[in-house]
């Protein structure tokens, strides 16, 4: 997926300005990109919704798109998410951060763009408990949570928390239910980032809608100096199509089609 090839805006809401790349035809999917931004392993995992009949809207909410990432370049990325956009609420729990309500904007725009039953979300690691929170938004219909990282898993209670109010909680959960609907959260076993608590949360608060999908580590693509953590980019065994996290891709992919082609 080149950006130069694709298509793109400006999208403003509440004083809130980003690009949005373009690419595909077919119902809306929002792919949120991971730390450090747009890189190339998440442009790859974006045509790869597009060639499945999807127009994905990727914006560009961290770094300079199309970037290869390196160590400095993300960690630079990862400084100014937390003590300096104040778009995203890294500490805090039971919120969500400002910019969940910016892509919420941008949800009904894809959706009437798009037509179909509605718009599927994907959030990555920095963004990916945003699909979740999305659902408050009724246009979003199809939520996938990529190793859900925030808010940064400190204390007791920041590793269970799922970023989300009481009263936003309740309203997806009465979607889901009411909608028949369901949701995906993907992450490694010991991810540090992503803890077992956190996942435990999201299947109390939404039961079976909830589908968890939990890969153990020997399974991803080794990332020298670090423990697995990105299931569908970093980490994902290309090359293995009976693997875990290929699977996993593959689930997901399978999950937007399911709920967005045919409703």
């Amino acid at each position: 997926m080149t950006l130069e090839g694709d298509s793109s805006f400006a999208f403003t809401d509440a004083a809130i300005t980003r690009q949005v790349f373009q690419r595909g035809e077919g119902p809306a999917v929002i792919v949120m990109h991971e730390v450090p931004g747009i890189y190339p392993l998440v442009m790859r995992f974006a045509e790869r919704v597009a060639a499945a009949g999807h127009r994905v809207y990727l914006p560009s909410l961290l770094g300079e798109p199309g970037r290869e990432p390196t160590a400095a370049y993300a960690t630079a990325q990862i400084f100014k998410a937390i003590c300096i956009r104040r778009e995203f609420t890294c500490w805090a729990t039971d919120q969500s951060s400002p910019i969940v309500d910016w892509l919420r904007a941008l949800a009904p725009r894809a959706h009437s763009e798009c037509g179909g039953p509605g718009v599927g979300a994907i959030g990555m690691c920095l963004t990916g408990n945003f699909a979740m929170a999305m659902m408050t938004e009724p246009a979003v219909v199809a939520p996938v949570l990529s190793q859900p990282s925030l808010p940064v898993a400190i204390t007791a209670r920041m590793r269970a928390n799922i970023g989300m109010s009481p009263e936003d909680i309740a309203i997806v959960s009465r979607r889901l239910k009411a909608e028949d609907l369901s949701a995906i959260g993907l992450r490694f076993h010991g991810d540090p980032m992503v803890p077992a608590e956190r996942f435990a949360t999201y299947k109390t608060c939404f039961g079976d809608r909830f589908e968890a999908i939990e890969i153990d580590p020997a399974e991803a693509l080794p990332n020298p100096g670090a423990k697995p953590h990105s299931v569908l980019t970093t980490n994902l065994r290309d090359d293995d199509a009976t693997g875990a996290t290929k699977l996993a891709e593959t689930r997901v992919i399978d999950f937007f089609r399911q709920r967005l082609q045919t409703g």
